[in-house]
Protein backbone atom coordinates (compact mmCIF):
# COMPACT_ATOMS: atom_id res chain seq x y z
CA UNK A 1 0.00 0.00 0.00
CA UNK A 2 1.71 3.36 -0.85
CA UNK A 3 0.54 6.40 1.45
CA UNK A 4 0.49 9.94 -0.42
CA UNK A 5 1.76 12.72 2.00
CA UNK A 6 0.94 16.39 0.70
CA UNK A 7 2.25 19.58 1.91
CA UNK A 8 2.68 23.36 1.14
CA UNK A 9 -0.71 24.50 0.96
CA UNK A 10 -1.74 27.73 2.92
CA UNK A 11 -2.88 30.73 3.33
CA UNK A 12 -1.81 33.38 -0.18
CA UNK A 13 -3.37 36.37 -1.43
CA UNK A 14 -4.62 36.46 -5.16
CA UNK A 15 -1.70 36.54 -7.97
CA UNK A 16 0.63 34.67 -4.78
CA UNK A 17 2.06 31.56 -5.85
CA UNK A 18 2.55 28.32 -3.36
CA UNK A 19 4.11 25.43 -4.41
CA UNK A 20 2.70 21.93 -2.94
CA UNK A 21 5.06 18.61 -2.62
CA UNK A 22 3.56 15.03 -2.95
CA UNK A 23 5.87 12.22 -1.05
CA UNK A 24 5.30 8.51 -1.04
CA UNK A 25 5.41 6.58 2.05
CA UNK A 26 9.15 4.75 2.80
CA UNK A 27 9.48 1.83 0.49
CA UNK A 28 7.72 3.44 -2.48
CA UNK A 29 9.21 4.80 -5.80
CA UNK A 30 7.19 7.46 -7.23
CA UNK A 31 8.78 7.41 -10.20
CA UNK A 32 7.36 3.66 -10.87
CA UNK A 33 4.11 5.94 -10.68
CA UNK A 34 2.22 8.25 -13.15
CA UNK A 35 1.30 10.99 -11.11
CA UNK A 36 -1.16 13.83 -10.84
CA UNK A 37 -3.49 16.45 -8.50
CA UNK A 38 -6.88 16.90 -8.09
CA UNK A 39 -8.89 19.51 -6.15
CA UNK A 40 -12.37 19.29 -4.19
CA UNK A 41 -14.62 22.23 -2.83
CA UNK A 42 -16.95 21.24 -0.40
CA UNK A 43 -20.34 20.63 -2.11
CA UNK A 44 -19.05 19.93 -5.44
CA UNK A 45 -17.32 17.52 -7.57
CA UNK A 46 -13.76 16.88 -7.08
CA UNK A 47 -12.18 18.37 -9.92
CA UNK A 48 -8.94 17.16 -11.99
CA UNK A 49 -6.12 19.50 -11.71
CA UNK A 50 -3.19 18.58 -13.94
CA UNK A 51 -1.03 14.99 -14.50
CA UNK A 52 2.10 13.55 -15.56
CA UNK A 53 2.91 10.44 -16.78
CA UNK A 54 5.28 8.13 -15.27
CA UNK A 55 8.56 9.17 -17.40
CA UNK A 56 7.62 12.71 -17.14
CA UNK A 57 7.64 13.76 -20.77
CA UNK A 58 4.02 14.48 -20.71
CA UNK A 59 1.88 16.57 -18.40
CA UNK A 60 -1.66 17.65 -18.75
CA UNK A 61 -3.85 20.38 -17.28
CA UNK A 62 -7.06 21.57 -16.64
CA UNK A 63 -8.01 24.41 -18.52
CA UNK A 64 -8.70 26.98 -15.53
CA UNK A 65 -5.02 26.05 -14.30
CA UNK A 66 -3.38 25.84 -17.83
CA UNK A 67 -0.18 28.54 -18.04
CA UNK A 68 -0.42 28.99 -14.15
CA UNK A 69 0.42 25.95 -13.06
CA UNK A 70 3.24 23.58 -13.45
CA UNK A 71 3.66 19.78 -12.32
CA UNK A 72 7.20 18.11 -12.43
CA UNK A 73 9.02 15.20 -10.36
CA UNK A 74 12.05 15.23 -8.40
CA UNK A 75 13.41 11.68 -8.16
CA UNK A 76 16.17 12.17 -6.28
CA UNK A 77 13.54 13.80 -3.42
CA UNK A 78 11.11 10.89 -4.19
CA UNK A 79 8.79 13.70 -4.77
CA UNK A 80 5.89 14.96 -7.48
CA UNK A 81 5.17 19.26 -6.80
CA UNK A 82 2.49 21.39 -8.23
CA UNK A 83 3.88 24.55 -8.54
CA UNK A 84 0.88 26.97 -8.48
CA UNK A 85 1.47 30.72 -9.79
CA UNK A 86 -1.06 33.98 -9.71
CA UNK A 87 -3.44 31.75 -7.49
CA UNK A 88 -6.95 33.31 -7.98
CA UNK A 89 -9.82 32.97 -5.01
CA UNK A 90 -11.27 30.29 -7.25
CA UNK A 91 -8.27 27.98 -6.85
CA UNK A 92 -9.40 27.95 -3.15
CA UNK A 93 -9.70 23.96 -2.40
CA UNK A 94 -8.73 21.00 -0.78
CA UNK A 95 -5.67 19.60 -3.03
CA UNK A 96 -4.89 16.17 -3.51
CA UNK A 97 -1.96 14.16 -4.29
CA UNK A 98 -2.78 10.60 -6.71
CA UNK A 99 -0.59 7.84 -8.21
CA UNK A 100 -1.88 5.02 -10.26
CA UNK A 101 0.90 2.09 -11.01
CA UNK A 102 1.69 2.38 -15.18
CA UNK A 103 3.05 4.70 -17.77
CA UNK A 104 0.16 7.11 -18.15
CA UNK A 105 -1.80 9.11 -16.37
CA UNK A 106 -5.12 10.29 -16.49
CA UNK A 107 -7.81 12.99 -15.57
CA UNK A 108 -10.41 10.88 -13.56
CA UNK A 109 -10.05 10.27 -10.20
CA UNK A 110 -11.51 6.69 -10.59
CA UNK A 111 -8.03 5.84 -12.63
CA UNK A 112 -5.95 6.36 -9.76
CA UNK A 113 -5.48 4.03 -6.94
CA UNK A 114 -3.46 6.12 -4.44
CA UNK A 115 -4.46 9.26 -2.77
CA UNK A 116 -3.20 11.51 -0.36
CA UNK A 117 -5.28 12.96 2.43
CA UNK A 118 -5.00 16.44 1.03
CA UNK A 119 -3.87 19.77 1.78
CA UNK A 120 -5.61 23.11 2.20
CA UNK A 121 -5.41 26.20 -0.12
CA UNK A 122 -7.34 29.01 0.12
CA UNK A 123 -6.74 31.89 -1.95
CA UNK A 124 -7.88 35.47 -0.54
CA UNK A 125 -8.72 38.23 -2.71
Amino acid sequence: QVRLVESGGGLVQAGGSLRLSCVASSGHTLSAFAMGWFRQVPGKEREFVARMDRSGGRTMFADSVKGRFTISRDSAKNTVYLQMNSLKPEDTAVYYCVARPGSYSSSYDYDYDYWGQGTQVTVSS
